[in-house]
């Protein structure tokens, strides 16, 4: 499993938290510092199955600093994400052919 992880946020400290108490073997990405590129963020969509503005922080400054709206174009939003990985939604798990974002934290434990 890969959680893609920001350590300065609490759900994602959190839902990190609540893997280890089970046991459960997880590779750290910290997404921040290793961003994923536009094609690693389209495939991670379809391993989520919700529309991209689901995988985006909204209210993130950046959001609107770059001109975005929750109405623009997947293609639009993906890239904005690879430029800007703060705008991705935290923390994610992906095991296999699955994904889940885990807000709230407990979301991951769908996943072991």
């Amino acid at each position: 499993m890969i959680l893609w992880h920001n350590p300065r946020c609490s759900k994602s400290r959190e839902a990190l938290a609540l893997l280890e108490a089970r046991g459960a073997q997880v590779v750290v990405r910290r997404y921040l510092e290793d961003a994923p590129g536009a094609d690693e963020l389209r495939g991670l969509r379809a391993l989520l199955g919700v529309p991209v503005i689901e995988m985006m922080r909204p209210k993130e400054a950046a959001f609107k600093e770059m001109g975005l709206s929750k109405d623009a174009d997947d293609e639009t939003l993906l890239a904005a994400m690879a430029q800007e990985p703060k705008l991705i939604e935290r923390p994610v798990l992906i095991a296999g052919r699955k994904a889940v974002i885990g807000r709230p934290p407990e979301r991951v434990l769908e996943l072991l």
